[in-house]
């Protein structure tokens, strides 16, 4: 897996994918892969860089993506189709800058089995809204003391069992209208820190 952007949304998104049990993370800025050893990495890059890149990747963004499985883009930077086709088969775009994806969901889908993108007016949107406010909700309900990778995790299973018995390429989260996404949202996420043990109610 690669993620493009190691700002605030990046690292945060590995840390989850982390949770999720993703083990081969790749993380690039706007300079390249994050690395142990780049020397221009700050603070945070460098605890971002020991927990990430098993592959050992040192190059451009474009050869992390070589045979990858899945891209996650949250940096607003432009990835070239090129980069897209050659990536594993049947791979999964998340091209979530908005308004301009960093590859337009049109082009993702000549390559990739799955697109998701920030915009509204394709398929699998993919935005803030649907965690919120089921995830305060949830986390209000027990007075938690925090909200923890294990929480958020938890939101995004819900998120995606919301569609479970729908699931197609073109329907894999559910709509921000959907009605049972913060109900499902919030019962999940209070589990989870009850099981976390931040939940301060039971």
């Amino acid at each position: 897996m690669v993620v493009s952007g190691a700002g605030a949304a990046g690292i945060a998104v590995t840390r989850i994918l982390q949770e999720a049990g993703v083990g081969d993370i790749t993380v690039a800025d706007s300079k390249g892969v994050v690395f142990v050893g780049r020397d221009d990495l700050t603070d945070v890059k460098q605890v971002l860089a020991l927990a990430t890149n098993v592959s050992g990747h040192t190059g451009t963004l474009a050869a992390a993506l070589q045979g990858a499985d899945v891209f996650v883009g949250v940096s607003g930077g432009v990835v070239a189709e090129e980069a897209v086709a050659s990536m594993a088969k049947d791979a999964i775009v998340f091209a979530l800058a908005n308004p301009t994806p960093e590859i337009h969901p049109d082009v993702a889908a000549r390559y990739a089995r799955v697109v998701a993108t920030g915009r509204s007016d394709y398929p699998n949107q993919i935005n803030n809204v649907l965690a919120f406010p089921g995830v305060f909700r949830g986390a209000l309900d027990v007075r938690a003391t925090s909200v923890t990778e294990g929480m958020k995790l938890a939101a995004a299973e819900a998120l995606a069992a919301v569609v479970e018995d729908e699931l197609t390429e073109q329907l894999i989260i559910p709509s921000p209208f959907d009605v049972r996404v913060a109900p499902a949202v919030a019962e999940a996420v209070a589990a989870a820190a009850r099981r976390d043990g931040v939940a301060r109610l039971r």
